[in-house]
């Protein structure tokens, strides 16, 4: 009776906060109001004696599932290089029990199905197994007081331990569920991975997926039911190369991206100023072999965003605007040689699109997160979720729980406060998806 209070308690603060509507809030965030039907089927899927005892297993065992984040971190995932920590993720499921099936897929995903009742629907828990950074790296964890430290802690082995913890603790208390769960470890979600392991499982002629429920950021409170859409593009000059003095003349690569990038820079600038919110960004360029040598080639890689992908297009037009000018120039400059060329290769899609918040799956998030007492924001984002979201399948990223920051650099950390409080929220969302069966 005291919990089922404490809960109301928590509902009637945050009914206070969102009622209002919605409204826009830093970072592109959003609030919406939970419809009263999904927060009493929250409330009334909480209340099972047979859920507060998984709550209570998952506190209990806080301690395996850092154990498990640290084992899980310290086996290095580079881009393309999953496979070791794939394995030992499916490992660690078979060790969960009460699988009906477990395997790796042709990309790499591990997946592991636990079938419901009446296996109408598939709903989808999925954390990604790649990080950022490249082969040998240092994952080494570091633990100071209460807070770990290694590149990937969050972003996002504790989604993955999350994952291992969810099916020990259905397992523990023999939670059953109407539809099928399908655990998900995926592959290349970060950088160059391009989605590749989310976009293999919703490929034409795949097994259905009916909702799916991403574990890939920071504090509970995010809802990403919005895909921030990305173009990426390597764009390559060549031209014959040779010394800086004997050679002089040649037409130079390097010269025709410096012209590309101020020309696309200058015309995607004045774009950006208004509209749809839109991004460019020039990351990484590279080329040349020495400091008196004319390089035969150069490169670069770009990365375009927005909400609007009709905007997608036109940046990338205005690249290749930029890229054939930037050539154009350089040949009428040359003295002497073949002319030079180029190529554009895309490296990268990840689509946009938004989700209502009115759908239930939205709903259901919301109202979850209201339960543990927490505000639900909206957000916009890019993550595996981009691919559900595009195809209108139901699909929200939630937050990982804990304190941390620094994701994708060296010095990542993490901090366990009340993590266990994200997997208790990420058991619920799936519960009252899939369905709590009698």
């Amino acid at each position: 009776m005291f919990k089922r209070l404490t809960n109301l308690l928590a509902w009637m603060w945050v009914f206070i906060l969102i009622s209002g509507g919605s409204h826009v809030l830093p970072g592109q965030q959003t609030t919406y109001p939970i419809d009263e039907m999904y927060r009493n089927e929250i409330l009334d899927v909480a209340s099972e004696s047979s859920v507060q005892k998984a709550f209570e297993y998952i506190a209990s065992n806080d301690d395996w599932t850092v154990l498990q984040h640290i084992r899980l971190t310290e086996i290095p995932a580079p881009p393309f290089k999953e496979t070791e920590r794939a394995i030992a993720f499916q490992k660690l499921l078979a060790g969960c029990g009460g699988l009906d099936s477990l395997w790796i897929d042709e990309v790499g995903n591990v997946l592991a199905l636990r079938k419901g009742f009446s296996s109408k629907k598939t709903i989808a828990l999925d954390a990604h197994l790649d990080t950022v950074f490249p082969e040998g790296t240092d994952v080494s964890v570091e633990q100071r007081g209460d807070t770990l430290y290694a590149p990937g802690i969050g972003d996002d082995t504790r989604g993955l331990a999350m994952l291992a913890m969810v099916l020990k603790a259905m397992n523990a208390v023999d939670l059953r569920t109407e539809a099928d769960v399908l655990f998900v470890g995926s592959v290349g979600e970060e950088g160059l991975g391009d989605l590749r392991g989310v976009k293999h499982l919703f490929r034409k002629g795949a097994p259905d997926i009916d909702a799916w429920i991403a574990i890939d950021g920071g504090q509970i409170g995010r809802i990403n039911n919005q895909a921030l859409g990305s173009y990426r593009f390597r764009v390559t000059f060549e031209g014959p190369g040779g010394h800086s003095w004997g050679a002089f003349g040649l037409a130079n690569p390097h010269h025709a991206l410096a012209r590309a990038v101020d020309q696309f820079v200058q015309v995607a600038d004045a774009y950006t100023l208004d509209g749809p919110r839109t991004s460019y960004n020039i990351g990484r360029v590279g080329g040349g072999t020495s400091v008196n040598s004319i390089p035969f080639e150069s490169w670069m890689e770009v990365d375009v965003r927005s909400i609007d992908p009709g905007r997608l297009d036109t940046l990338e037009t205005m690249l290749r605007m930029a890229v054939e000018a930037g050539v154009a120039d350089q040949n009428r400059k040359k003295r002497r040689g073949a002319a030079m060329t180029y190529r554009i290769e895309m490296i990268g899609n990840r689509p946009s699109g938004e989700l209502s918040p009115s759908l239930p799956l939205i709903q259901r998030a919301m109202a979850a997160t209201a339960y543990f007492g927490k505000r639900p924001r909206l957000t916009r984002g890019s993550t595996n979720s981009n691919i559900p979201i595009s195809m209108d399948i139901p699909a929200v990223t939630i937050g990982r729980g804990g304190t941390g920051a620094g994701a994708h650099s060296l010095d990542e950390w993490w901090m366990n406060k009340d993590g266990a409080q994200a997997i208790q929220l990420a058991l619920l969302l799936v519960l009252a998806e899939a369905g709590l069966a009698d």
